[in-house]
């Protein structure tokens, strides 16, 4: 399986704090890589610099093609989607009009015709299509974020801490979807996630990263066997 994203000595800092220190990783076209590590590691700081939207040095790179330095708006258009940590839900708007506004890079007949699409994965939000997204509950914030992204129909999902706040039934839920989402449109998902269990038990290959450096990488199913990552990050 080819790579889908490719990242070599890639920095990142805010103004004179450097985050990340040169780390190497790949996300395979259609596969998913988890992105473990305790809080302050530098894992939102990653697709935040995927995205463009912290300073970086080091090669960044969707495709074959450099990305690295990009305009946030020129990488989104190149088929690269965000979830971010807390959901970035418009709280103010609703439904539809969340939904309309991850959508914006498209044609308007095209982005109609896939909302039947995404009320098949989520159809609570069919459901609550004018209602204002504020008065969601967490779990329905989450799925309509996650909808929000894949309207742009990216190449690339990358994923922040999709399961936190939530209660384990809705989590179970939400993963089970997007397994789903990959299965169907062969997205790439880049996942973030403080269950480290449940991110391993998710993707093909894994990073652990630690205050800003890879530590270890490898088969997500190899790293959950590790001891240390056991007793650091499983709890057993």
């Amino acid at each position: 399986m080819t790579n889908l994203l490719e990242a070599k000595g890639l920095h990142a800092a805010y103004g004179e704090t450097r985050v990340l220190h040169g780390i190497d990783f790949a996300v395979r076209q259609g596969g998913v890589t988890a992105l473990l590590g305790a809080n302050g590691a530098g894992k939102t700081t990653t697709l935040r610099a995927i995205c463009g939207l912290v300073r970086t040095q080091g090669e960044l790179n969707l495709n074959g093609t450099s990305i690295g330095g990009l305009a946030t708006e020129d990488i989104v258009r190149l088929g690269v989607a965000h979830v971010p940590d807390g959901r970035g839900t418009f709280m103010e708007l609703t439904v539809e009009e969340n939904m309309k506004l991850g959508a914006y890079t498209r044609p308007a007949n095209q982005a109609h015709a896939d909302f039947d699409h995404m009320f098949d994965y989520f159809p609570r939000l069919k459901e609550r299509f004018k209602q204002q997204a504020g008065t969601l509950s967490g779990g329905e914030q989450q799925m309509l974020a996650i909808v929000r992204a894949l309207l742009l129909r990216p190449r690339l999902l990358l994923l922040d801490e999709p399961s936190f706040g939530l209660a384990p039934l809705i989590v179970q839920e939400i993963f089970r979807i997007l397994r789903r989402i990959r299965d169907d449109a062969g997205v790439g998902i880049l996942l973030v996630e403080q269950n480290a269990a449940l991110a391993l038990e998710f993707a093909e290959d894994a990073y652990l990263l630690e205050t800003g450096r890879i530590v270890m990488s490898g088969p997500a199913a190899d790293i959950s066997k590790d001891e240390g990552v056991r007793r650091s990050y499983l709890g057993y």
